[in-house]
């Protein structure tokens, strides 16, 4: 369980995931979509769900460079929990922290 926790409860592995599980993505794409991240704090993600398997990245261009990123199987596999955890968060959160929320 510790383990698990240490991807789900860090703060920005649930909001990129669901975001991967959707469709792949570019860098900018999610450095825009996910309010509030530095493009540092993405890319330590990034390489953190890489090393646990989660996701992949897959370079698409070498001139000009482009990376996409989708989940791996296993990380597919979280995408029922991590539902789970937003209807959770809809329904027992208050609207402002809602809005702080990242699920």
């Amino acid at each position: 369980m510790t383990a698990a926790s240490n991807i789900i409860g860090k703060k920005w592995h649930p909001v990129i995931l669901s975001m991967l599980i959707e469709e792949e993505k570019g860098f900018n794409d999610l450095k825009e979509q996910v309010k509030g991240i530095s493009s540092k704090v993405l890319s330590e993600n990034l390489e953190d769900l890489q090393e646990k398997g989660l996701i992949e990245r897959k370079v698409v261009s070498e001139k000009p460079f482009r990376v996409k990123y989708s989940v791996t199987q296993t990380g597919r596999e979280l995408g029922p929990v991590l539902d789970q955890l937003h209807d959770w968060a809809a329904k027992h959160l208050e609207p402002a922290e809602k809005q702080e929320s990242v699920i």
